[in-house]
């Protein structure tokens, strides 16, 4: 496994695109393309939790996807314990899926109706051919143990539970194979306040007790300060800003993230009301016709005429040790 700042890489994406084709007329000639990821590069390190974050249709539960192979990549290079999962046949890939999975949005749609929960848990299991239909059986139980749920609700199925009970057996499912990296694409946007707490919670004291590694998808960014080590913030298909959890927060060098982290919510009334809150004009370009340039000019009131004209380098604005990379041609006034 490669290292990077005294750190084991386990999992490396090097300019990941994935375009969607637009097709039109009668004989559907290609038109055009939604550039969903453009260009996405980062590293997830061993036992750490990267947070992704952005406003939706950015792109980011799309890179999550692509990161797995789920959806295949136009261009660009995923390599997970420095095998690229890119040039893998079917049978490789689906051999190394073992050690990587997901958790998915919405628990309701992800859990197959007519499947007791026991049959969804084991489903890994008999794919990758784990054991036999006893240990299986044990395994299910276990995992479902661990998720906090009762063991003996093995026959049951999803429509007898809650959303947050559901969202458990997703996260139970994702655990069955053993994996050492889980993407987890909003994994609580679809539940109720009070609920996400505790999944967040749940995936936490998993990491610890399993050495996991988490890319942790989400919108909600007081959810991901809490449970990430790292962010990255991802703007109409590329990355705009990366760095620890506190460099990100606290010294924001790029103007989407300044914007997005001021509309977090502060709970004491007199530094919410002293606070200035950063309303952005216009709208989301078009992903199948971006700007040119930086693509956050339009909608940015640092921009000037370099920006329209110039794509900024994704630059390291930190240090060697801890890095903290941003795209904007004015970072530095932020520092």
């Amino acid at each position: 496994m490669s290292q990077k700042n005294g750190k084991e890489v386990l999992v490396s994406v090097n300019d990941l695109k994935l375009h969607f084709p637009i097709m039109r007329g009668v004989i559907r000639r290609q038109v055009g393309a939604v550039r969903a990821v453009d260009g996405v590069s980062f590293d997830i390190y061993k036992g750490e939790t990267l947070g992704l974050v952005g406003e939706s249709g950015c792109g980011k539960s799309t890179a999550g996807r692509a990161i797995l192979q789920l959806l295949k990549p136009t261009a660009g290079e995923v390599f997970f314990e420095d095998r690229d999962l890119t040039k893998l046949s079917k049978g490789d890939l689906r051999r190394a899926r073992r050690h990587m999975q997901m958790i998915f949005q919405d628990p309701q749609a992800s859990l197959n109706p007519r499947l007791t929960v026991g049959s969804i848990i084991s489903e890994p299991l008999e794919i990758h051919n784990v054991g036999d239909s006893a240990s299986r059986k044990e395994r299910v139980q276990e995992l479902l143990r661990v998720v906090g749920l009762n063991p003996y609700f093995i026959s049951r199925y999803p429509h007898e539970f809650s959303g947050g009970q559901r969202q458990r057996i997703g996260i139970a499912r994702a655990l069955a194979t053993n994996p050492s990296f889980i993407v987890a694409d909003e994994p609580i946007s679809a539940l109720d306040v009070s609920i996400q707490a505790q999944v967040v919670n749940l995936l936490d004291d998993l990491k610890a007790e399993l050495g996991l590694t988490y890319l942790f998808i989400a919108h909600d960014l007081s959810m991901v300060r809490y449970i990430s080590d790292r962010v990255a913030v991802m703007y109409l298909g590329k990355l705009v800003e990366l760095g620890s959890r506190d460099d990100v927060y606290d010294r924001p060098l790029h103007p989407y993230t300044q914007a997005l982290l001021s509309a977090i919510p502060i709970p004491d009334p007199d530094k919410e009301v002293r606070r200035e809150r950063i309303i952005l004009k216009g709208e989301v370009p078009n992903p199948a016709n971006p700007p040119t340039g930086c693509r956050f000019h339009t909608r940015c009131q640092y921009a000037t005429e370099i920006c329209s004209q110039q794509d900024p380098e994704f630059r390291n604005l930190g240090t060697a040790v801890q890095p903290h990379m941003v795209a904007c041609h004015h970072a530095e006034k932020f520092l």
